[in-house]
């Protein structure tokens, strides 16, 4: 029996719909590393490079968008109403420093799930999807820790943005 939960509670037809996109987005991670394996490719060699690159761009057209690196500016252009209620996320925290957010379901998973994906490899997985958040973290000067991830079996994916220390000390410099 698998480890990993990952049932939603919303299941309105137009959430539903979104989650739908997001699932066929995580079936082609799936199969890109999928079929890498399978002419002997290591999807960690190229995959999370890639996805941290989508996450670059992504987190400098945030940062456009909102005119701001604050991470209370990051929730406002990314983890909007929609998308908390696609993934039945909290936001347990929020201030120009830290983003402190908990998704209790993920579509990403559930595409795994569906594709009959070992638990190994829907925590893979995750590791390189999670690439993309960590370039939106760092394009807002912050760092991203996950202490607890759905794809590893945790009730819920715990995404604690931070302003980088480094970053802040050498703004007290300027």
């Amino acid at each position: 029996m698998s480890k990993v939960k990952n049932e939603p509670k919303i299941k309105s037809k137009l959430i539903v719909a979104i989650r739908e996109q997001l699932e066929h987005r995580a079936s082609w991670l799936y199969l890109l590393c999928d079929e890498a394996k399978k002419r002997g490719l290591d999807p960690n060699d190229f995959a999370a490079a890639a996805i941290k690159r989508c996450g670059l761009a992504q987190g400098k057209n945030l940062v456009k968008k909102g005119k701001t690196k604050s991470l209370k500016g990051l929730r406002k252009t990314l983890f909007t109403k929609p998308a908390q209620w696609v993934f039945e996320m909290d936001v347990l925290e929020n201030t120009d420093e830290t983003l402190y957010l908990d998704f209790h379901y993920c579509p990403l998973v559930k595409a795994w799930q569906k594709a009959g994906c070992s638990e190994e490899e829907i925590a893979q997985l995750c590791d390189i999807a999670m690439c993309g958040d960590h370039g939106i973290g760092a394009r807002f000067d912050s760092v991203l820790e996950l202490p607890k991830c759905i794809a590893k079996g945790d009730d819920v994916c715990a995404l604690r943005y931070k302003k980088a220390a480094e970053k802040k000390t050498e703004d007290k410099k300027l």
